[in-house]
């Protein structure tokens, strides 16, 4: 018995029976007052427990949840498989002009998409149509109609890299004073790029495209091998491509004897090529001929 119990004893003069009562009493109190507490804690738990508790499982419930959700993760994967698909053809298809860009560093286009598509209308009315197209090399076209073409469709050329974005600016703006469409702001890369593998439509997309492919061609061939290609594959008239078929078109001449009065009007004659073709003396063609002739000393040659 602890010092402090014997101490009590003889001090309160309490009999070791009463004492070892009040104890028992006192700890069955407490044990009673415990037990009322854990009560009351595990009640509330089990209430809120309840309160907490989920429905009881419904299967019809639970197959159609579940027949959701993996029609939703079936969707998915099919969504995500089309898009890596659409991706990867996107990239093969960016990958073959690539391939032909580098082909054509040293090798003749023998087509374009513009001289197809031009081919397949006329034979729309004569099966036995053709178009008028020969390669002349780089040295053997006019240096009075290289200056031309470079003053009246791109006289940045040798400076920019494919966008002649002070160009595009001057357009939007002349656009917006006329309310129409009276100015396009593309350059010569823009413009080959087109003719090689797109079309005439309009859209978004082909102007994304052609974007697209003027960076490839710009990191591929040099400026003089853009300007070559270009000389020898625009449309210069009704089934006329290309700067030695317009000259002997026109002239009767090859392209390596172009005069500078005969290249200008040529170059003025590239926006609206066979409306020109039928219409060679209009006023506004005779005008631009003299604004190019003006300006072709100005001319930088890559």
């Amino acid at each position: 018995m602890p010092r402090l119990t014997i101490f009590a004893l003889f001090w309160c003069n309490i009999s070791p029976n009463a004492l070892i009562r009040c104890i028992v009493r006192r700890r069955t109190s407490t044990l009673i007052q415990n037990s009322k507490r854990l009560f009351d804690k595990r009640h509330a738990f089990h209430f809120f427990d309840r309160e907490r508790r989920p429905p009881p499982n419904n299967p019809a419930i639970d197959g159609v949840a579940t027949a959701k959700r993996n029609l939703v993760r079936l969707l998915g994967r099919w969504l995500a498989r089309a898009a890596l698909l659409l991706l990867g053809v996107f990239v093969a298809y960016q990958g073959s002009i690539a391939l032909r860009l580098w082909w054509w560093i040293d090798h003749t286009p023998t087509s374009t998409a513009f001289m197809d598509a031009r081919l397949a209308l006329k034979r729309e009315t004569d099966p036995t149509a053709t178009i008028r197209q020969q390669w002349q090399s780089y040295d053997k076209i006019s240096t009075h109609l290289k200056r031309a073409i470079l003053v009246a469709e791109d006289d940045r050329f040798v400076d920019h890299e494919g966008f002649d974005w002070d160009g595009i600016q001057k357009a939007l703006e002349k656009n917006q004073r006329e309310h129409k469409v009276v100015a396009g702001g593309s350059t010569i890369s823009q413009q080959l790029a087109k003719n090689l593998f797109l079309s005439e439509s309009r859209s978004l997309w082909r102007k994304g495209e052609e974007a697209l492919i003027t960076v490839m061609m710009e990191r591929i061939l040099d400026k003089e091998r853009i300007l070559e290609i270009y000389l020898n594959v625009i449309e210069w008239g009704d089934g006329v491509f290309g700067a030695e078929a317009a000259a002997r078109h026109y002239y009767g001449i090859s392209a390596e004897r172009l005069s500078r009065e005969q290249a200008a009007k040529l170059a003025a004659m590239v926006p609206r090529p066979r409306f020109y073709d039928k219409n060679r003396n209009t006023p506004w063609l005779l005008k631009k001929t003299q604004i190019i002739l003006s300006r072709m000393p100005s001319a930088q040659l890559p």
